[in-house]
């Protein structure tokens, strides 16, 4: 098959009944996945699940037990070799060598894909352009940052104008300013048109850069869909905190109202009387009004009893 993708149903990644186990071990037990070209795709699960078996199988590095895959629209049986020339890999663990510059990690790649020295040269320098490592370019990883050295891993990936990215955990025991840095170095590639499967423990990561995600656990498929389908399904929830009572004191009754009149609304009372009350204090109709409750915060001008 020539074409770099299955065009009829534009699919990058198809697997069916994917199986993986070592002894009695299961580590993927029938995985059903489909990935759209041009999609960020992410493999969400704990330790174990799974995700890095995937990310090897779809590779081409290990083989599957059972089940079939294609990886844009070449059988991984049958067409090994062709699907590598068209995916590229950036592992849990960082591949450069730091006995070599950032450049020379570079130019290694792209000797090893076969690229004509001036092609290579020139890849090699767009690429330290593009993820900022000019200044670094003539030293080793040894000194770098985990970012930078994140960055220079995913650069030797795209030397081969990868059309298929995966990502294991790209971001894993990184600082959140190189986590943002790498976020926005994987959505430049989507809009490039590069489709990317990307493994994360992150639950904001996932949600932040997927178009769908898959959640994996100990081999299967336990939900799939987008993040806000995946957010609906979660059940929401109330944290009720009860609060003290605002005042003890019971509440007061009108001193000179009958016993079976209703106590004031806030059970607070002054001597003061209102200008209409004259149930209170008749004497003293047109003093001043009822001062501020303390606990509503309302000031009360008339009495409330009948």
């Amino acid at each position: 098959m020539n074409a770099l993708t299955d065009h009829k149903t534009r699919t990058a990644v198809s697997m069916t009944g994917l199986r993986k186990a070592y002894g009695e071990k299961v580590v993927l037990d029938g995985v059903d996945l489909t990935i759209g070209e041009g999609e960020v795709f992410a493999l969400l699960g704990p330790n174990g699940a799974g995700k890095t078996t995937i990310v090897r199988i779809l590779s081409t590095l290990i083989s599957a037990d059972a089940g079939t895959a294609t990886v844009m629209g070449y059988d991984l049986r049958s067409e090994a070799g062709a699907a590598r020339s068209v995916i590229g890999v950036t592992g849990q663990f960082s591949a450069v060598d730091n006995l070599l510059t950032g450049e020379e990690n570079l130019l290694l790649m792209g000797r090893l894909l076969h690229l004509p020295a001036n092609e290579r040269r020139a890849r090699a320098s767009e690429l330290l352009e593009r993820f900022d490592l000019v200044e670094a370019a003539r030293q080793t990883p040894a000194t770098y940052s985990g970012g930078m050295t994140r960055r220079l891993d995913i650069a030797m990936t795209l030397m081969g104008r990868p059309r298929l990215i995966f990502l294991d955990e790209p971001t894993a025991g990184l600082d959140p300013r190189s986590r943002h840095t790498t976020w926005q170095l994987i959505r430049d590639l989507v809009a490039q048109g590069v489709t990317i499967l990307l493994t994360t423990q992150y639950l904001e990561e996932a949600d932040q850069l997927a178009d769908r995600i898959a959640v994996l656990d100990r081999g299967r498929i336990v939900a799939e869909g987008t993040p806000e389908d995946l957010k609906r399904r979660v059940p929401g929830a109330h944290i009720a905190s009860p609060m003290p009572p605002r005042s003890t004191r019971p509440p007061e009754r009108c001193p000179r109202a009958p016993a079976t009149t209703r106590s004031w609304r806030c059970g607070y009372r002054t001597r003061a009387a209102s200008p209409r009350c004259a149930t209170c204090s008749p004497d003293s109709a047109t003093a001043s009004p009822w001062t501020t409750c303390p606990f509503t915060r309302q000031t009360l001008t008339t009495c409330s009893s009948p």
